[in-house]
């Protein structure tokens, strides 16, 4: 896990370097190229002897760290979507794909596994939109489809000035519901590791849905300060999850 998270946390930095355009599409084309390389055994950053390993040891097939790779490349030239099934897309390559890799690291038996991470991934990303809304829109990014906003008769200058009218509350209303029903397709999938990944998945599951009921909590109040969960409640959730890392739990996973 540290390997991937170390080469995943490697192209992000490249493509929110400061500079052109046009250097970090290079950097990133380049860390594509020394990826490719690495799977055959060609070692060019420190972080890939231990990157080989990993992906071989658990058979991560090459596509997800490339998807990867593809969504933070979006970010350098896409600011805005149309339509949902654009976002998906990009969800699916930033958030989806590291999923699909830890259950190949944690293990699973079901194919039905592939799906529900992959579900799980959109659940989290679209709740990473919904909290960033404000300063993503203050970077000129505005991730919320664009049939969306004209759906609910909300625009970019409104967003860009932190309006919370009724249009904004019906908006976020119908992307938070959106994001639920991922939630609740994607729940499943912690019937389907074993104990270590399970209580893994827990914590970030109930994690993830923890911010969105607090978005919806506070009026869809994303603009004058950042929302997230207090170290209490994070905490909490990580010792709920030690009876399931133990294997003592066998019940069917449940939101907290």
């Amino acid at each position: 896990m540290c390997a991937l998270y170390a080469f995943m946390r490697v192209a992000d930095d490249l493509s929110d370097e400061p500079g052109p355009v046009d250097h970090k599409r290079a950097s990133l084309a380049e860390y594509r190229r020394q990826f490719q390389a690495c799977l055959s055994g060609e070692f060019e950053r420190q972080l890939h002897a231990a990157l080989h390993h990993t992906m071989n040891t658990y058979r991560i097939p090459r596509e997800y760290p490339l998807a990867v790779l593809d969504g933070v490349e979006m970010d350098l030239t896409t600011s805005q979507y149309g339509t949902f099934e654009e976002l998906y897309g990009y969800c699916y390559r930033v958030a989806s794909a590291v999923g699909l890799c830890c259950i190949h690291i944690w293990g699973f038996q079901d194919p039905q596994a592939l799906l529900l991470a992959e579900k799980a991934g959109i659940a989290f990303q679209l709740t990473n939109i919904l909290r960033d809304l404000g300063e993503d829109a203050g970077r000129g990014r505005v991730y919320l489809p664009n049939e969306d906003l004209q759906r609910f008769g909300y625009d970019e200058a409104l967003l860009s000035k932190g309006i919370r009218n009724q249009s904004f509350r019906a908006l976020m209303e119908f992307e938070a519901q959106r994001a639920r029903q991922f939630y609740d397709e994607s729940a499943s999938l912690a019937e389907l590791l074993p104990p270590p990944g399970k209580a893994v998945f827990q914590v970030m599951f109930r994690t993830y849905r923890g911010l969105l009921d607090k978005i919806v909590a506070r009026d869809f109040d994303v603009f004058s300060q950042r929302v997230r969960l207090s170290r209490w409640r994070k905490m909490q959730l990580v010792l709920q999850a030690i009876p399931t890392r133990l294997g003592w739990t066998r019940s069917r996973f449940e939101k907290a």
